[in-house]
């Protein structure tokens, strides 16, 4: 099956591709307008850009919101991971900020809600997947993105951070890894 990736984020294309095989998952269109993420959680962002690349092309299509939860934070960033440091903030910032508010060692979240619609027949599912593991002001590794060189994950007995993993390792035992698996399983592989 073919399915739209609701997103301008090439690093979240790379990852999805190979996660969901043998399906196929394409760049949206640059025509199609991706609305803003306003919505209060993970699922209501995924959601609407979902919906909004299903309505513009036709044709099924995922998107995923997700970012980081900081337990020492309240959950913070969340759904504001992307621009923690500020609109049009780079992922450098973002991990600086939150390495600046967050105590070493602290527990954190990866937490991805995944949206999938069809316009042709109408169907939406949401899909989560999340990844627990404590925060390391030894940032480190060139693998991945965003807060990735500061997040070690519980599922890796190695105490390396996500961005030490190789993408196979990650792949499967990241958010965005157990979310599309939820997917791929209700598709059917």
């Amino acid at each position: 099956m073919r399915l739209v990736l609701s997103t301008r984020n090439a690093h979240k294309l790379r990852e999805f591709a190979p996660l969901l095989a043998p399906h196929e998952v394409v760049a949206l269109p640059d025509d199609v307008q991706l609305p803003p993420e306003d919505g209060d959680t993970f699922a209501a962002n995924a959601l609407t850009k979902a919906r909004a690349a299903a309505h513009a092309t036709g044709e099924p299509a995922i998107a995923d919101d997700s970012g980081i939860e900081a337990a020492a934070l309240d959950g913070r960033p969340g759904v504001y991971s992307a621009r923690f440091a500020g609109e049009g903030a780079t992922d450098e910032q973002n991990l600086a900020k939150l390495l600046r508010e967050a105590p070493d060692g602290s527990p954190v979240a990866y937490v991805c809600a995944l949206a999938y619609v069809d316009p042709r027949t109408g169907a939406e599912e949401l899909f989560e997947g999340r990844c627990t593991g404590t925060l390391t002001h030894d940032a480190r590794g060139t693998g991945g993105f965003g807060y990735d060189p500061a997040f070690v994950p519980d599922d890796d007995t190695t105490g390396r951070t996500m961005a030490e993993l190789a993408p196979e390792e990650k792949d499967a035992i990241s958010h965005r890894g157990r979310a599309a698996r939820a997917l791929r399983a209700w598709l059917g592989e």
